[in-house]
């Protein structure tokens, strides 16, 4: 692990130590897929101070949530709901940004790029909090969030110890990390480091419809502010606003698939979507194998696929998470029939 010494002097949040305590507590207006599961306690804190003394006293079970953007509620959880308040945005050195982990993540690419610093911009719009960009590593348009994380703050559950690891020990993969894995439940996350640049001139562009879009345009270099208002306005066209129709984005990860699958695949689909990872693996668009399938805006009881884009599973009105899991097996089942591919949920199911 890192030295935590460096950022003793660091304060980004203001608030008082005094953390959130309430019994009974729905979490409806924690999850975007608006589902109305409560849990026995939620907490919440907006200081190193707070969460040192929560992870102090916590006891299992337990359940550690940002926004509930990549969550899916099945049933009222029996425990504690823990989330970070924790706030503040600032420098610590020219390329370094240092952000609390309650933090919207959408807020510190606004912020990076208002503050003359680069490298976000594909990643504008995804819905969700510092905290779980860390854990979930996500991703979009050919960028990953772990090739800008410098380091992550988080405080030991158990014993209050104030912990910073570099990105090296997180173990990004795709969508995944240490903290899903044998990390996971054993650390609150305070504080993300993100390494940018002050470089205006590098862009990821050949990912999705991004360069079409440039080009209708008009625009053959973009500056970091136009590529993330064309990302915004891409993903605003395609994913519904889960203020007005319950949804946790993209449901499914695209999966990678060996080369001689691919191949087989391709034969028969010349038209098929691809994008290479190496020599000996392809990853394919699960939305386009969902779309295939047929499911593309339709519904199975109150659950739905979204009509313009088939990675988004939908609460089209009072679905419960129940409901929302019956169609997810289905388009499992359907896909896993037509291609031979089994597809996984990029959302946490509880």
């Amino acid at each position: 692990m890192l030295e935590i010494s460096k950022y003793r002097n660091i304060e980004i949040s203001k608030q008082c130590s005094m953390y959130k305590e309430v019994l009974d507590y729905s979490l409806l207006a924690h999850n975007t897929f608006g589902i109305d599961a409560k849990c026995s306690r939620f907490l919440e804190y907006a200081s190193v101070e707070d969460a040192q003394e929560i992870a102090k006293h916590l006891a299992s079970p337990y359940l550690l949530i940002g926004s509930g953007s990549n969550l899916l509620l099945t049933v009222d959880f029996p425990g504690t709901v823990v989330h970070s308040a924790l706030r503040g945005i600032e420098c610590v050195s020219d390329t370094l940004v240092r952000c609390g982990s309650g933090e919207v993540w959408d807020d510190v690419v606004a912020w990076c790029i208002d503050n003359g610093l680069y490298g976000a911009e594909n990643l504008s719009l995804i819905p969700g909090e510092v905290g779980a960009s860390a854990v979930q590593n996500i991703g979009a348009y050919g960028a990953e969030v772990k090739d800008l994380i410098k380091s992550v703050e988080a405080v030991e559950i158990g014993t209050g110890k104030l912990c910073v690891f570099s990105r090296e020990e997180c173990q990004y993969g795709y969508r995944d990390s240490r903290f899903k894995h044998e990390w996971k439940n054993r650390y609150l996350i305070t504080h993300v480091t993100y390494q940018l640049t002050t470089d205006d001139s590098e862009r990821r562009l050949d990912y999705g419809n991004i360069r079409s879009e440039l080009e209708r345009r008009g625009i053959t270099q973009p500056t970091a502010k136009q590529l993330r208002q064309v990302v915004i306005d891409i993903r605003e066209a395609k994913l519904p606003d889960p203020k007005v129709m319950g949804n946790a984005g993209s449901f499914f990860m695209n999966p990678v698939v060996e080369r001689s699958k691919y191949e087989q695949l391709l034969a028969e689909y010349p038209e098929m979507p691809h994008y290479y990872i190496d020599a000996d693996h392809e990853k394919i668009p699960a939305g386009w194998m969902i779309d295939q399938c047929g499911w593309k805006g339709r519904s199975l009881g109150p659950a739905g696929v979204h009509d313009r884009q088939a990675l988004v599973l939908v609460n089209r009105g009072g679905a419960t998470g129940a409901d929302i899991v019956a169609l997810c097996r289905q388009i499992q089942h359907d896909v896993r029939e037509k291609f031979g591919i089994e597809i996984h949920p990029e959302v946490n199911i509880i």
